[in-house]
């Protein structure tokens, strides 16, 4: 039946679409990088198609409540949400009842996120990924170091570095970044692996040290800090990124002219300055490389997520 209503909207509505008011739900609370990008784009949007694109913040369950509500929504183009993947990667697969994270959902355009920083405690005598790896060996316990939880995009990172690296590490987990950087900031824990947005002030501020992002690319911000795929770990690449999507079987036509959209308007020199303040790098990809992406994300951390789940 779902299919049917999508045909239907394609040629009836498709044309027009949108004549109101379309409403894009952050599944956070106001002020984190979802809200941030959410809004970013909604205005260039609201600009792109001359009807307003309205932020609606419905935070709860690691982003699965708001993408729940979208989900269940007429694929009409009339809501969407801001997805990710804290929202449709992580939370599904730790709660698999929730939704499925493909069959649910029509994923429309990447808008983009921050990469993972390694991040050391200003005082320690390390100022490289092998001045990092070999104080760490010589740690009884290992070296400490802190993620906003178990299960989270810097947690996974986390966990994969020492697997790529094979350094011992004692992890700590948090309820959220800003108490492990407390924490790293008053050299309670040694590093974390935290998005780069959350670790730059203190980077800038010259409590933190940048060891190694998992950028693509470096980032003008901060020109001598290498990715990790530089350094020899391209397994370790990877970016917190947040997306564009909508209930499943939205038209085609529609969501290609949305993806259009985005990512005139993600590659903007107004957004790249946005995006630069924020330490966040974005994709100009067409919808089919951006569900090849999403497949491939899927296929990546669900695994580690639901093992993170047993291990619990």
């Amino acid at each position: 039946m779902g299919s049917i209503f999508g045909a239907e909207l394609s040629h009836a509505q498709e044309a027009n679409w949108p004549t109101r008011a379309v409403k894009v739900v952050v599944p956070y609370s106001p002020g984190g990088s979802a809200d941030t990008l959410g809004r970013l784009v909604t205005t260039g949007l609201t600009e792109e198609f001359k009807q307003p694109f309205v932020i609606e913040n419905r935070g709860g369950a690691g982003g699965i409540i708001g993408s729940q509500l979208v989900a269940k929504s007429p694929p009409d183009g009339y809501t969407l949400v801001v997805s990710g993947i804290g929202s449709h990667i992580i939370a599904p697969a730790e709660n698999p009842k929730a939704f499925d994270p493909i069959k649910d959902f029509t994923h429309i355009a990447i808008l983009g996120g921050p990469p993972i920083a390694l991040a050391i405690n200003a005082s320690l005598p390390i100022n490289d990924l092998k001045s990092f790896m070999d104080y760490a060996s010589k740690q009884s316990g290992g070296l400490s170091w802190g993620s906003p939880g178990k299960g989270t995009h810097g947690y996974l990172i986390g966990e994969s570095f020492q697997t790529a690296t094979k350094t011992r590490l004692e992890h700590v987990g948090y309820k959220g970044a800003a108490p492990a950087m407390t924490d790293l900031i008053a050299g309670h824990i040694s590093a974390s692996f935290t998005t780069l947005s959350t670790a730059s002030p203190h980077i800038q501020a010259g409590r933190l040290k940048l060891i190694a992002t998992t950028g693509s690319k470096r980032l003008k911000e901060f020109p001598d800090a290498p990715t990790f795929a530089e350094l020899g770990y391209p397994k370790l690449t990877s970016t917190t990124w947040f997306s564009l999507s909508g209930p499943a079987n939205m038209p085609k036509a529609m969501v290609e002219r949305i993806n259009v959209a985005v990512r005139k308007i993600m590659l903007s020199s107004h957004a790249s300055e946005q995006l630069a303040k924020v330490s966040m790098e974005t994709f100009d990809w067409d919808v089919p490389k951006f569900n090849r992406y999403f497949a491939s994300e899927l296929k990546r951390w669900a695994p580690m997520v639901s093992a993170v789940q047993q291990d619990d």
